[in-house]
């Protein structure tokens, strides 16, 4: 008795499909289509890329993969970029380019740590204590670009800055407009505080800016002036003062950074 064998099942292969090597013809509505979807850079790449993959063999997979890592690289970069505009930075200072051994009292393992921006999330503040030329600037701004390289939101003032924007939004009575996008950010910078002598109605104005942002923005403070010494920019108002440093130390790092002007050292250098 002879035993007929079932016919065997047809295989099917389980690789992704590659694309071919023919010359793509372009569908008429993809770059109109693409347009309305607001992917400029799949518009612009999609035929390069295309004909690239097509010469690696690479799968249809492969191909919308490196279009979406392209269109979400560039996306990334222009967010960055919206980031540092509305930061108003004087200057991109990188940590990198600070001068550690000019400034031994500061540890650059701490500044490292900082830059990963995690006093961010907790909402702790910044003080930076020093004498003028030390690079207190420069690591504000370099923390300050860190977070928008990170994803936050930050504006760089100084103090005399800040007050004369709370001055300016008083007299066009838009002060709240200007407290509710301050409340937008994650980081506020408020350099060379002390410098300048404050009266009475910026000394109340900078109060309420360090209310606001208590437990709800982080910021950077850079100054010249001990803590003990702060009342004399705040129009000699102890109570506002201590109410006020109070607020600011809660949560808090205090950079205490000793050392000889850096700019100073440099012009010396140039003129011998």
């Amino acid at each position: 008795m002879t035993v007929t064998s079932r016919s065997a099942k047809p295989t099917h292969s389980k690789s992704a499909p590659v694309l071919t090597k023919s010359k793509p013809t372009t569908p008429p509505n993809l770059e109109g289509d693409l347009k309305r979807l607001k992917l400029p850079t799949f518009l612009a790449e999609y035929s390069s890329l295309c004909a690239q993959c097509s010469h690696e063999d690479a799968t249809y997979t492969d191909y919308l993969s490196r279009l979406a890592i392209a269109e979400l690289s560039q996306r990334d970069s222009k967010a960055f970029q919206r980031r540092i505009n509305a930061a108003k930075l004087p200057a991109q200072k990188e940590l990198s380019d600070f001068d550690f051994k000019a400034i031994p009292s500061l540890h650059k393992q701490k500044m490292l740590e900082l830059a990963r921006c995690g006093f961010i999330e907790e909402r702790t503040n910044i003080v930076m204590v020093g004498p003028p030329g030390v690079g207190k600037t420069h690591l504000a701004n370099s923390l300050l670009l860190s977070a928008c390289r990170t994803g936050y939101r930050g504006r760089f003032f100084t103090a005399s800055e800040i007050v004369n924007t709370y001055r300016e939004a008083r007299e066009d009575r838009v002060v709240s407009r200007l407290e509710a996008s301050l409340k937008k950010l994650d980081l506020i910078v408020i350099d060379e505080l002390g410098h300048l002598p404050i009266d009475r109605a910026g000394a109340e104005s900078l109060f309420g800016f360090f209310s606001l942002g208590y437990e709800q923005v982080s910021v950077i403070v850079t100054t010249n002036l001990p803590f003990a010494q702060w009342p004399q920019t705040f129009a000699g108002d102890q109570r506002m003062t201590g109410a006020l440093v109070d607020r600011l130390t809660h949560r808090v790092e205090i950079l205490a950074i000793d050392g000889d002007s850096y700019r100073l050292k440099q012009s010396r250098k140039s003129k011998s």
